[in-house]
Formats: C-alpha cells, structure tokens, sequence
C-alpha cells in the first residue's frame, strides 16, 4: 500500500487516492523537463469516434470471402493488427450502421476496455471497423508546422511512459474504462521529424526481429509432434476426406450413429498406431486414477478453500499451460482434497473446443505450487509411472491430437463440443521401453524450452527496445 500527501491545489477533477499515485506525479515530472514543444492528444487530432456493435440478431456476421473485418481487443496491439482470429461483417453493415467506426488509412485504433491503451496504426488498403471497446482518430498532418507522423505516436502511446499515461485515467470498478475526453488530455511530446523517424525505426525494427524470433520459435514447435511421431513409426497415407462411405453392420452395431466415426482418417490413424514397431495399450490401462474437476463457487462458504482453478483458457496451444490469468474460486475442502493438481498429472480438455478447434487438447503438470485444482471442463489423469511416464504420454497425446484424430471422438449437443471419453480412454498409446519413452520426452522438452527461450527474447527485444525509444523522448540518450 502506498501512502502519500498532495496539496489541495493539485485537486483537478479526480479525487480518487488512484489518479494522484506518486509515480505518475514522477511521469508528469519527467514530461515538464523536455526541451521540445508538448500538445495533449486532442491538439493532434481531426476526429475521434467510438465503435460500435450491432444486435446479433441482426445477422452482422460474414465469412472470410465476402465481409469486413470487424476488429476486437484482442485484434489491436502495439504490433499492429492481428486478424488470425478476427471477425467479419456484412460489407452492408460496414457501409451502413458501423460508417462512424469505419477505418482509412493511417487512423490510430485505440482500446479503451479490456487490454487498455494498446494502439495500432490501420495499413493501406485495410478496410475494416472497430466495436465499442476501441476507438478511432486521425490526426494532423502538421501542427504549428511541425509534422506528426502516425507511427511516431502510435510507438509513444505504445510506450511505457503511454501506458502509464492511458492506465492514470481509467475509472470504473467491474469493467475498467477509458473516456474519449480523457484520452485527448493525454500529453505527447513531438520532437522534430528526425527523432520521430528515429523512434518509429526503432520500433519496426524491434517487431521485426520479434517476428523472426516467433517464427523460429513456431517452427520448432511444430516439428515436435512430427518427430514423435517418425520415433513412434507413425506414418499416415495421403487421404483425401470422403463425404461418402461404407460402413458394416457389424461395425455399427451397439456403438455410435453419427458417420464420422466410421470414416476413414480415424480408422488410418488407428491402422498406423498398430504399424509400430512397438506394442500398444488402450489409455485406459495407463490410467491410476481419473478424476473430475469442479468450477467452485465465486463466493466463500463454509467448508471451502480458496484455490487457483485451471480452465480451458489456460492450455496453450503450442507449448504447455498459461499461468498469466488463472481464476480464483471457492472449493469444497474435501473435494479439494481429491483434485489438488499433483506434478506428473495430465490435464485434458473435455469440453469446450471452437469451430475450428476439437476438445482433446492436453497440458502436463510439471513443478507445481500452490493450491491450484481445475474447472469441470477439465479431466485429470494420474499414470502408473512403472508403465509410462506422464511426460511422454503428454508428448504422445499431442502427437495424435495433431493428427485430428479428437475431431473423430466428440460430440455437440447443446452448442458445446464434448469429448467422448469412453473412446478417448480407448485410444491405443505406443508402450516403448522407459527408456526410449524418456528420450522422447526429454527431446521435447528440449525443443518446447528452446522455442519459449526465443518467445522470451523475443520480447525482450521490443521492451530493450521501448525503453530506448523513452529514453530519448525524455531526453536521456
């Protein structure tokens, strides 16, 4: 907790502890002392609009083909914009309804809800809108004959020094925000085109870097299921999907229905896993124990224990479990006591999945402390460990996810999709020796701490990098 005093004087407005933190008093400080001419954010700009987002009723949505992108939070960052998982709108919507949020060239898109202060500056030729959680402005091309570049104040907002600047002004308690005429008073220092330029290099060339690093480190994690599998002598044919087949009676009978079981990708995979050159078992003779998770409660009972709870939001696709946001939830003490997560454990996703994402993801427990337990869209696995080791039933698991073999063993009833885990614990699992089994898990994760080692310099190269370009907006360089 930190304790301060502030002249009655410096009242202005806020009378929140929060907006008059000592550090952004330092911030304000910093800012004063630079010799070059200072504007607040309003000075800059021609105009300002919200987004926004109409009814779903209304039928907005678009495919790929013929719509608009429809940008959210999570597809503005300081990197600029990010549309692998972006929404589209009907080009009528675009034209009509959503004319206010349209973007043009060199417009800066701001997000002033969720992850706020991140900034973008819109490419040419992008066409496209913002919903309610960002806003738009173009600025000036020069003011007081000073030119302002885009970039230049995309990179200051994006900044440290931005950041603080967006963070001193939000209010509410639920849902943090950011007003539009808070968002004008921001101060930008604007130092001559020389140092703009200078900064904005700096930046790009950061982001480039990072981009390479991240490439790297993609590709060396999409070699890993592909070197299990070539371990395992898992080879699969070129298939080519068939919306009509043949399926006998005999193979029908008492088991599913729905066609996709009986197709032929599945039972390939199935082919291939039999080719090893290793025995198998069915998952289910692996299994000590199988347990199932449970939400909790938002709100402390009797009886409960405060834990941390995983959820499906936590897999990471590419490497293992994401501790950045992990929920808090109340537990009943003695279910708690049976799904506290234990190293060696292997969570898998059940329930949940997207259109374009099968349920049946995989994370293994590895140095964990705390209490930390896991949602009811979650299944725990305990392993005999004199059978397989749980580090490469995870690097297996993952291997047959790769191969789509999960979009074969779920279902969808009630909009979500679910797993059905009488196949999934069906699935034959390669049993090599101990020691093969711990060179192949030891091979991956060598190869998933060399991609996160280049995830994490990769970062370090744009924060290196911002701190350079403070530095010289400060004057310090």
């Amino acid at each position: 907790m930190e304790c301060f005093a502030i002249d009655a004087k410096d009242i202005t407005g806020r009378i929140d502890a929060y907006f008059y933190q000592r550090k952004f008093s330092v911030l304000e400080n910093a800012l004063n002392k630079i010799s070059y001419k200072k504007y607040t954010l309003g000075d800059l700009i021609v105009d300002i609009s919200g987004g926004a987002t109409p009814k779903v009723e209304e039928n907005y949505y678009a495919d790929k083909n013929t719509g608009v992108p429809f940008l959210r939070v999570q597809n503005i960052s300081d990197e600029g914009l990010i549309l692998d998982d972006v929404k589209y709108i009907s080009k009528d919507v675009h034209n009509t309804m959503l004319k206010r949020s349209q973007l043009k060239k060199d417009d800066l898109v701001f997000t002033i809800t969720g992850r706020i202060g991140s900034v973008a500056v819109i490419p040419e030729g992008f066409e496209g809108n913002i919903n309610q959680h960002s806003v738009r402005f173009h600025l000036k091309d020069k003011i007081e004959g000073q030119e302002i570049l885009p970039h230049y104040i995309a990179s200051y907002l994006n900044s440290n020094i931005g950041i603080l600047l967006s963070n001193r002004g939000i209010t509410g308690g639920t849902r943090p925000a950011l007003d539009y005429e808070y968002i004008k008073t921001i101060q930008i220092p604007l130092p001559d085109l020389s140092l703009q330029n200078q900064v904005v290099e700096i930046m790009q060339s950061a982001y480039s870097q990072k981009k390479q690093k991240e490439q790297e480190a993609e590709k060396l994690l999409a070699s890993i299921d592909d070197y299990v599998l070539e371990e395992l002598g898992i080879k699969l044919p070129e298939l080519k999907e068939r919306l009509c087949f043949v399926a006998l009676s005999d193979e029908v009978k008492g088991n599913r229905l729905d066609p996709k079981k009986y197709s032929e990708r599945p039972k390939a995979i199935l082919k291939a896993i039999k080719k090893s050159k290793f025995s198998s078992t069915e998952l289910s003779k692996l299994i000590v124990d199988n347990i199932s998770g449970d939400w909790g409660e938002e709100n402390q009972q009797n009886g409960y224990i405060l834990c941390k709870v995983l959820r499906n939001t936590n897999f990471d696709n590419r490497l293992n479990l994401n501790f950045d946001d992990v929920a808090e939830r109340y537990v009943p003490e003695e279910k708690f006591k049976k799904i506290k997560l234990q190293n060696g454990d292997i969570l898998i996703e059940k329930s949940g999945g997207s259109p374009i994402q099968p349920v049946g993801r995989v994370a293994l427990i590895e140095n964990i402390k705390g209490s930390y337990v896991f949602s009811n869209f979650l299944q725990c696995f305990r392993i005999n460990n004199e059978k397989c080791l749980p580090a490469y039933l995870f690097s297996y698991l993952r291997a047959i996810y790769s191969l789509n073999y999960m979009e074969y063993l779920q279902n969808q009833t009630t909009g979500i999709k679910n797993l059905i885990m009488e196949e999934y614990l069906s699935i034959p699992v390669i049993l090599p020796s101990l020691e093969i089994q711990q060179k192949i898990a030891d091979e991956v994760r060598k190869r998933m701490q060399e991609a996160q080692g280049l995830r994490t310099e990769a970062n370090r190269l744009v924060e290196e990098a911002k701190r350079k370009v403070e530095d010289l907006i400060l004057g310090k360089a």
